[in-house]
């Protein structure tokens, strides 16, 4: 039987944490939340998890932490994720992603932390040249955003190597959707991930969705993504812990994605599918930097992890997204 030993999960508030937390907790692993609730909300912490208000980079917690729930392991998804604001504002990224991630572990080796699980990117890969794009790919960010994780990624290798200490770095493609039972989801104002733009927009919030480009080299000429269910990409964390745990002394770099691809046009084409409704497209310029397509070569978690993704189906992941958005209106009042 497995060791379910105690985890803390930095950013456990946030969406992609919250959604690691209920997974957790599902399968029984005690776990704790540390987050500064910048982005994240108290609401998506579920009850009886304990919640630690903080910075990741506040080693005097962190060690309190550590201690009082006798942590052993890691999740680590703090941080900031927006790409347009990563380039105006590089130094902030450097800080949260990189300099936060950096005191992080350290107060991890501190306290002889054994595991640590990071949430890393498909922006460490920039403009792949191949896609389906594998993990030994050449890792070539054009954003502060990628090199920022992409950074992170580099010094839990090199930690690793000098501390008793493994990782596992799972690179996500673009996630998507929300916690089938619609306990969370995506709550974040402003936020920029298609998916949780075109439910917005199909619920009335949004007056439209741009679309940026329509003369990329794909089937319908905008571009393809891989889009992977929140809920599937938290089990393949868990999973992740486990292997780690189990063989002590090897680490894990693994795409996180379903290994196919969904255009802009189909996924809005989806989201009207939902709602028998038809969403207001605007077609603008193209973003610097978007690839035609970016999907995942998922073949080393297939093969590594027992990982059988349950909602790897486009109308699911919106369905559930677009639950998640009409609770989120009652929750806010919006």
């Amino acid at each position: 039987m497995m060791d379910k030993c105690p985890v803390l999960v930095t950013g456990g508030a946030g969406y992609i944490g919250s959604h690691a937390v209920l997974a957790l907790r599902d399968a029984g692993w005690p776990v704790a939340v540390i987050d500064n609730l910048t982005t994240g909300f108290r609401f998506a912490v579920p009850e009886g998890v304990p919640l630690y208000e903080g910075d990741i980079a506040d080693a005097a917690l962190l060690a309190k932490i550590f201690a009082e729930q006798g942590t052993r392991a890691v999740m680590h998804f703090a941080g900031s994720i927006i790409v347009p604001e990563s380039v105006e504002n590089p130094l902030k990224y450097y800080e949260n992603n990189t300099a936060k991630s950096r005191a992080l572990i350290a107060a991890a080796v501190a306290a002889q932390v054994p595991h640590f699980i990071f949430s890393s990117t498909a922006a460490t890969y920039g403009v792949p040249e191949v896609s389906p794009v594998a993990e030994d790919a050449p890792r070539l960010p054009i954003n502060p955003y990628g090199m920022s994780k992409l950074m992170t990624e580099i010094m839990l290798g090199d930690v690793a190597q000098a501390h008793p200490l493994n990782f596992g770095a799972l690179r996500y493609f673009n996630v998507a959707g929300a916690d089938p039972q619609a306990r969370t989801g995506q709550s974040t104002a402003g936020a920029t991930h298609l998916i949780k733009v075109a439910v917005e927009a199909a619920l009335g919030k949004r007056g439209h969705v741009s679309v940026f480009g329509s003369d990329y080299a794909t089937p319908d000429g905008t571009g393809v993504r891989d889009y992977i269910h929140v809920s599937d990409l938290a089990a393949a964390h868990v999973l992740a812990l486990e292997a780690l745990i189990a063989a002590p002394a090897t680490s894990l770099t693994m795409n996180c994605g379903y290994g196919r691809g969904f255009s802009v046009l189909e996924v809005l084409d989806a989201v009207d599918r939902a709602t028998n409704l038809t969403i207001e497209r605007r077609l603008e310029q193209r973003r610097a930097g978007d690839p035609d397509s970016l999907i995942s070569d998922n073949s080393r978690i297939k093969a590594t992890l027992p990982w059988v993704p349950k909602y790897a189906d486009l109308d699911v992941i919106v369905a559930h997204a677009l639950a998640w958005e009409r609770k989120l209106t009652t929750l806010r009042g919006d």
